[in-house]
């Protein structure tokens, strides 16, 4: 069934694949990978580790209570096998669990907000988690144009503390995924038309590398490794804190609105966006094929979502441009604040599709699969869309318990993206317009 998803990607992305990389998880194996903590004692962790770390910093073995929170992951699929957890306080805390674990040889794994979903997580046996949910610093500079962001800090955070005095930055639309974590590899959100992606706004950061030396790195220091982490971030080092550029916030609302479209009209409604030009206001463009029971448990229908930043008349140029194709239902739209958008479009650290990935805010269900399959596109090509969607539904009909899976297919405000000069990041996707993917998902005790 996985090999549909795959077979739709193919079909999407024949002329412009690639794998986007937006994890927000480390892993790096140890001197020779050749331990497990299973055969290090708790006592020698205690005297050899305990010991190094500050005194808000703790260990916890599969005994702990709070093992299981600290172990949970988005998905199920990439869990990887963790034995021991250790919450850093301080980057000093993660420098000496790197190197502990070079030390003995252990495999370790740097989690932030637990949404990497890559298969290698599944290569880690007995290993080291370095959990960095405690890394919380939110800090606005003195001149109010940066903020100085703890490694353990989610988007949620980031957008409600910035709010509160009137600024903004870049961030991911996913209320519950770290700011860090897709920021090294990309980072797509609704003020992308302004600012550019989530990494054009890193200034500097403080990185523990895979031998435990705290690095110091911007475009002064260290300046190959700043260019390399912005983009490729993920294979270098742990992020432990970084400065981000801040914004005024642009505009005090947004508008939002969704439609849906029943498979017939397909390329009329693809050829519709492939046609737009989308201004820097209309931050997010997103359309989703999903089955809808209200129309039909056997016909997906597409969803449409638009989020523009403006006042009513500008927007309604927007929601008109879309209405005029004759939608089957439409949501009346919305005025909403920066802090409300992401609830209003399911994103929230509460919604749905956080699921279990910060269980500090919400526990679900153990047991739910997540699979993403994503490419980057220049435009839509019609006949490609009309056969993924033909596949999603041979997928939903032929596997009931898959029908909550989507296909979803993201149009960006490019401006802040195209302003920054591509050579000057690790970015290698720079000039795609579209994010594209299929996200299987199957609940815990599915009879498939």
């Amino acid at each position: 069934m996985y090999s549909l998803m795959w077979k739709a990607a193919a079909l999407l992305g024949a002329l412009s694949f690639h794998i986007s990389v937006t994890a927000s998880d480390l892993v790096l194996p140890g001197a020779d990978a050749g331990q497990n903590p299973a055969e290090i004692t708790q006592g020698r962790f205690n005297r050899e580790l305990r010991r190094q770390l500050s005194k808000n910093a703790s260990i916890h073995f599969t005994s702990s209570p709070q093992f299981g929170h600290l172990t949970d992951r988005w998905s199920d699929f990439s869990q990887g096998d963790i034995a021991v957890v250790v919450e850093p306080a301080t980057t000093q805390d993660v420098a000496a669990a790197v190197k502990f674990a070079d030390r003995n040889g252990l495999s370790f794994l740097a989690v932030g907000g637990g949404h990497g979903s890559t298969s290698a997580l599944n290569t880690i046996r007995r290993g080291l988690s370095i959990n960095l949910h405690n890394l919380k610093q939110i800090q606005i500079s003195s001149n109010g144009d940066s903020v100085l962001l703890g490694g353990g800090v989610n988007t949620h955070e980031v957008i409600n503390a910035l709010a509160a005095h009137g600024k903004v930055t870049a961030t991911t639309n996913g209320g519950c995924t770290s700011q860090l974590g897709p920021a090294l590899g990309g980072g797509f959100g609704r003020y992308m038309g302004f600012f550019g992606l989530v990494l054009d706004n890193i200034i500097d950061m403080t990185v523990v590398l895979a031998n435990g030396t705290i690095a110091q790195v911007s475009s002064t220091s260290n300046p190959d490794l700043y260019w390399g982490m912005k983009g490729a971030g993920h294979n270098f080092g742990i992020v432990t804190e970084a400065n981000f550029k801040i914004y005024d916030v642009p505009t005090p609302r947004w508008f939002s609105s969704e439609f849906t479209f029943a498979g017939p009209q397909l390329e009329t409604l693809f050829e519709h966006i492939n046609d737009m030009d989308q201004p820097k206001e209309l931050g997010e463009v997103y359309t989703i094929f999903a089955i809808n029971p209200q129309y039909s448990t056997t016909e997906p229908v597409m969803l449409l979502h638009l989020d523009y930043a403006g006042t009513p008349d500008e927007a309604r140029p927007w929601f008109d441009y879309f209405n005029d194709l004759h939608p089957v239902a439409m949501r009346k739209w919305e005025s909403l604040s920066p802090t409300d958008i992401q609830p209003a479009a399911s994103q929230d650290i509460d919604s749905d599709i956080c699921g279990i990935a910060n269980t500090y805010y919400r526990h679900s269900a153990h047991g739910q699969t997540w699979r993403l399959f994503p490419l980057g596109l220049k435009k839509y090509n019609l006949t490609a869309n009309r056969q993924v969607y033909d596949l999603f539904k041979q997928l939903v009909n032929e596997h009931p318990d898959f029908n909550r899976t989507v296909g979803q297919f993201e149009n960006y405000a490019q401006q802040g993206v195209r302003a920054v000069v591509s050579a000057s990041t690790a970015y290698a996707n720079r000039d795609d317009d579209i994010l594209v993917y299929v996200i299987t998902f199957l609940l815990p005790f599915s009879s498939g």
